[in-house]
């Protein structure tokens, strides 16, 4: 899966957050999350541990404190995924006092669930992320990125605020750059992989059918899917509107023009 969409520069920023969230599964996430067999009981309980001493939750953010000991036994043992319970507060001793709840929300950002979610996550964010940053500029980009994925976070807040579950992934935050990328290369084509009757085929397909149809598929998510489509759709949007202002300025429309002829030259 690959975009016909050139680029001027060589995209560092995107290549620097592909690796901090590459290096950060392999190396600093317990080997639960990445394992391809059934983890023991320890590396689950460190998996656990782990998640909901670093991961931003909900309940944690709408409250202003770190989870109790209780609210995440009823998560983990009674599978209770909205049990922000203690809603006076100082009702419960929680395992992690020191958590910076707020910080949580960035380090959430380089954390994933397991090898389809990091593979995902990175493919489209290089795909999509090498032609925004050429667009915007290195620094502009990662402030794209980073604000998309707070943007989703607290659009995920909002809509589950009891939720006791921590949140993963770049998934916000790289549906921000999908986003501008939607407005900016709508007819750029991407060239994708589609099996009919086991046989793939290799269909060029205009950005503008296959991020729509991104987008319009979230709404079809369940919420009891573990799947945080409030926040894709809000990081999505978050990237649409910043890449429509981006083109009320003369200079970024007219490089965005040459950018068009480029492509029109290799098709």
């Amino acid at each position: 899966m690959k975009d016909e969409n050139p680029t001027l520069r060589t995209p560092y920023v995107t290549g620097l957050m592909i690796l901090i969230c590459v290096v950060v599964f392999v190396w600093v996430q317990p080997s639960a999350t990445k394992s391809f067999d059934l983890p023991s009981e320890q590396e689950t309980i460190e998996d656990i541990r782990f998640t909901y001493e670093r991961a931003a939750i909900p309940c944690e953010l709408s409250e202003g404190r770190p989870l109790t000991a209780a609210e995440i036994a009823a998560t983990v043992q009674g599978g209770d995924t909205e049990a922000c319970i203690d809603r006076l507060g100082g009702g419960g001793v929680s395992p992690f006092a020191d958590k910076n709840i707020w910080l949580s929300v960035l380090v959430s950002m380089f954390l994933h669930a397991g090898w389809l979610h990091l593979f995902g996550n990175m493919l489209f964010l290089w795909i999509f992320g090498n032609n925004v940053e050429d667009q915007m500029g290195r620094f502009s980009f990662l402030l794209l990125y980073l604000i998309s994925g707070v943007v989703a976070t607290a659009a995920h807040v909002l809509a589950q605020v009891d939720s006791t579950v921590p949140l993963v992934g770049a998934s916000g935050a790289v549906a921000g750059v999908m986003g501008a990328y939607l407005v900016w290369f709508p007819w750029a084509r991407v060239r994708t992989v589609i099996f009919l009757a086991f046989i793939p085929v290799w269909p060029r397909i205009p950005a503008l059918v296959l991020l729509a149809f991104w987008l319009i598929s979230q709404f079809f998510i369940g919420n009891d899917a573990g799947i945080a489509w409030v926040a894709h759709v809000a990081g999505f949007v978050f990237g649409m509107v910043t890449g429509i202002i981006a083109r009320t300025d003369d200079g970024f429309e007219r490089s965005l023009q040459a950018q068009y002829r480029r492509m029109a030259r290799i098709r």
